[in-house]
């Protein structure tokens, strides 16, 4: 098992290298040549500024049983589809009981937009954010 993140906009890099450490795993960082990261122990995988680069590089990466950390529902349903597990920042878990409906909202917004319409941005991540997402992890890498 390995982690994989799509580390653009990932505010959780921390917590994932530090519980991957405690286990031995290694982890892999995605990341576009607009973002810099070195934590001395992920591997990290510098791709183009391309539309959709760092997650199709992470999908040709992926393996059954491995974990990808990411926010794109389509990064996680392509992880899904491979046989890995898929998870966001804020420790929630995408399954095939969820997949649907994300990945319709997402087309609903995406529709809105198109159309001069404006949808919510994230709120403000908070240390409550943090500590969710890392008992999740947690959870997940203890269960395997």
């Amino acid at each position: 098992m390995q982690i994989l993140v799509d580390a653009d906009a990932c505010p959780v890099k921390e917590i994932i290298v530090r519980q991957a450490k405690k286990r031995s795993l290694p982890v892999v960082m995605l990341l576009d040549t607009s973002h810099v990261w070195n934590d001395g122990y992920s591997t990290v995988i510098t791709v183009d500024k391309g539309r959709d680069s760092a997650d199709i590089r992470l999908a040709n990466l992926l393996q059954p049983g491995d974990l990808v950390v990411t926010q794109d529902y389509g990064v996680a349903a392509m992880a899904l589809g491979k046989g890995a597990r898929a998870m966001n920042q804020n420790g929630m878990h995408y399954d095939s009981g969820n997949m649907d409906q994300l990945l319709f909202e997402r087309h609903l917004g995406q529709k809105v937009r198109r159309a001069g319409g404006r949808t919510t941005g994230a709120k403000k991540r908070t240390r409550q954010d943090d500590e969710a997402f890392e008992a999740a992890l947690v959870q997940l890498l203890d269960d395997r």
